[in-house]
């Protein structure tokens, strides 16, 4: 779905985004945990940016300002949440596995130096992490392939202002 001028505006005043959006994908019904939505065909190549909305549990990739991807996603428990603000990825390991909790971590994207990311991960109600962001893991071969070291990812707050939700 192609953006007009008016709703890119939009859309920065209202502070769901930072940035001029120049299309969002056709979601046709809402996600539910473990679905996801990916679609980039036709999308020129051009930086590549990831939004993640804890609140609406939603993560969202950007090519040259088109959403090519979107997905449910489980995150950070209350035990270890997941931090907010503005990262870029720091590594990337296709085969990681986290030393500390003896556990796979599939298409991980670095984001913090105390080992948050986001990985490949069992979606579904219910489920948290340590303060990681997990994504179907298809959804995450296909995020490895598209991001690279340095690609930023905004963490949105917690707060009602920034929800926008695909999920049921």
């Amino acid at each position: 779905m192609i953006l007009s001028r008016a709703q890119q505006a939009e859309a920065l005043a209202a502070g769901t985004v930072d940035r001029p959006i120049k299309s969002l994908l056709k979601v046709d019904k809402p996600l539910h945990f473990g679905e996801f939505t990916w679609n980039d065909a036709g999308i020129p190549s051009g930086p590549v940016w990831i939004r993640i909305d804890p609140r609406a549990q939603l993560l969202s990739v950007f090519r040259n300002g088109h959403e090519i991807g979107t997905t449910v996603i489980v995150y950070g428990g209350d035990n270890k949440e997941t931090p907010t603000g503005t990262f870029h990825i720091l590594a990337r390991d296709k085969d990681h596995r986290s030393s500390l909790y003896d556990a796979a971590m599939p298409y991980t994207l670095q984001l913090t130096n105390d080992g948050v990311a986001i990985h490949g991960s069992t979606v579904r109600w219910g489920a948290a992490t340590h303060g990681c962001i997990g994504v179907p893991l298809e959804f995450a071969r296909r995020l490895f392939d598209q991001a690279k070291v340095g690609d930023e990812v905004v963490i949105l707050p917690f707060s009602p202002k920034t929800a926008v939700s695909r999920r049921s």
